[in-house]
């Protein structure tokens, strides 16, 4: 047994690991979550406590370029894939309701529990992608996930569609909450802004793309099950890409994977990694985990506030598969595949996002990352574009509501929801990437927490939806909501102004202490 740890495995600490607020580790050892264990048992320097060397190829930070922005990539198709299942069988309903009997508020059921599902996964698959790794918890979920789209295809009853569509919610989860973690384990907080682009699409593209689909099998005359074979098809491909091409990401875990190697090559058992160090009970550690989400929502102001306006904007999104129908098919005489057709102009509204993103806000956040350098940028820089994109969400609202008159062009509607598409999807992005920012060791968790909530906000708005804007007419139900997004609109210039000094109290923040942008807000 080796009485010292070998020079060639560079493996020594060269100051004692900080706490979890400590961005010295962060920066160090380049990982992207949670490295408390290390902090609770190294206030001083411990040669065997295992990091990664300077340049090591097993750190994802280290892998190339091309491979890095393929592994995103992919993981914003895996975002998509769950978000297009959500809302696909809104326009195939009437063939559902005529095979099973069932009425209108069963029919929406099927959209509904789907993302009820996205309330209990996300409370399993962010905390456990920390204890576990990313890839396993992918490789599960998509193989259950994959499973349960067929049983929906072979239903045979009410119960059994419902069943399985709920199912399919609970494991198409996973990507919602881990592939914003995937990000940030492989890319430096300036490139993660480009990065989480495909994330902050997908939760609204995914969901207006569904029913394009849906719309053209029921214009087609084709079986509805059709649809969920297609789903099948698409989660299928999606399984393939991660059993073949996607790795371990997770930092904590490949350094696991380095200590057991380094224990096995040198037959010393004093190598060990930070995650080793829970010498906890199963019991215990499910409880942490299913705990973990919540605890850092209610002890967090500012990540309470942002989940409450990014759930009222998801609610909404939902909302709107039941008001375009009652707009455009009933109102404009549509059909459903036209119909269906109506909702791309919030996809392509977020495209438009995208650009003005990419032109405008990233370049003033890569100015503020240099000007702070070698320190991180503050998270607050992040929350620009929701300052552009509040605002823009209230108008939007208003004008689809009141534009809304069968006797007005269907184009007022359309063009009014491409502009929510665009607001939404500034709002999501700069969101997404403020908690990923704010909360990098447990942003899996943070996002897991603002997802359960958001996704019962999705659950629930279209349950009412329908009646209210039959009861109301869709112009005062979108005034009722236009005010309540015009309530909710000042909480980003709120954090703008307070963000420092809610993080500088906060115990989850990895950087503490008041610190101002550079730059004015837009």
């Amino acid at each position: 047994m080796p009485s010292d740890p070998p020079s060639h495995t560079s493996t020594i600490i060269d100051e004692p690991l900080k706490d979890s607020k400590g961005q010295d580790q962060h920066e160090k050892q380049r990982i992207s979550s949670s490295t408390a264990p290390a902090a609770d048992i190294a206030d001083e320097k411990d040669p065997w406590l295992v990091t990664f060397d300077e340049g090591e190829s097993a750190n994802p930070f280290n892998w190339s370029r091309l491979f890095r922005w393929y592994l995103t990539f992919a993981g914003g198709i895996l975002v998509l894939n769950a978000t297009f299942a959500s809302a696909a069988p809104s326009n195939i309903l009437p063939q559902m309701m005529e095979e099973f009997g069932f009425g209108k508020e069963v029919a929406t059921l099927t959209v509904s529990l789907f993302i009820a599902g996205y309330c209990v996964g996300p409370l399993l698959w962010g905390p456990l992608s920390e204890n576990i790794g990313r890839r396993p918890v992918f490789l599960i979920s998509f193989v259950f996930y994959t499973g349960f789209q067929i049983g929906c295809a072979l239903s045979k009853n009410t119960a059994s569609i419902l069943i399985f569509r709920f199912l399919g919610g609970t494991f198409a989860a996973a990507p919602l909450t881990n592939s914003g973690g995937l990000v940030g384990d492989m890319w430096d907080a300036k490139t993660r802004g480009k990065a989480m682009l495909l994330f902050a699409v997908a939760p609204f593209a995914g969901p207006a793309l569904g029913p394009v689909v849906a719309g053209w099998i029921a214009e087609t005359n084709t079986d509805w099950r059709w649809l969920f074979w297609t789903l099948t098809i698409f989660a299928g491909v999606c399984l393939t890409f991660i059993v073949f091409t996607m790795p371990e990401t997770y930092g904590p875990t490949l350094l696991v994977h380095k200590a057991q190697r380094l224990r096995k090559e040198t037959g010393d058992s004093r190598w060990y990694a930070p995650l080793e160090v829970k010498n906890e009970s199963w019991g215990r550690r499910v409880n942490n985990i299913l705990a973990t989400p919540f605890k850092v929502l209610f002890r967090e102001p500012m990540l309470m506030a942002i989940t409450a306006y990014m759930s009222f904007l998801y609610g909404c999104i939902y909302l709107l598969f039941e008001a375009y129908p009652i707009v455009f098919t009933e109102g404009h005489n549509l059909n459903p595949g036209i119909s269906g057709l109506m909702f791309l102009p919030i996809s392509l509204g977020g495209a438009v996002g995208v650009v003005v993103y990419l032109i405008i806000f990233n370049p003033r956040y890569d100015q503020v990352a240099d000007e702070c350098a070698p320190a991180k940028a503050p998270p607050e820089v992040r929350l620009e574009p929701t300052m552009l994109g509040a605002p823009i969400f209230v108008i939007a609202f208003f004008w689809f509501g009141w534009t809304s008159y069968p006797s007005i062009s269907l184009w007022s509607p359309l063009i009014a929801g491409g502009v929510l598409g665009f607001s939404i999807f500034l709002i999501f992005l700069s969101l997404i990437n403020y908690i990923v920012d704010a909360y990098l060791f447990v942003a899996a968790s943070a996002l897991a927490a603002s997802t359960v909530v958001r996704s019962i906000f999705g659950a629930v708005f279209p349950l009412f939806a329908r009646q209210m804007f039959e009861a109301m007419n869709p112009r005062w139900a979108s005034t009722l909501l236009g005010f309540i997004a015009l309530f909710l609109a000042p909480i980003p210039f709120i954090l703008r102004r307070y963000g420092p000094v809610l993080r500088a109290k906060s115990k989850y923040a990895p950087s503490a202490g008041p610190s101002k942008p550079k730059i004015s807000p837009v």
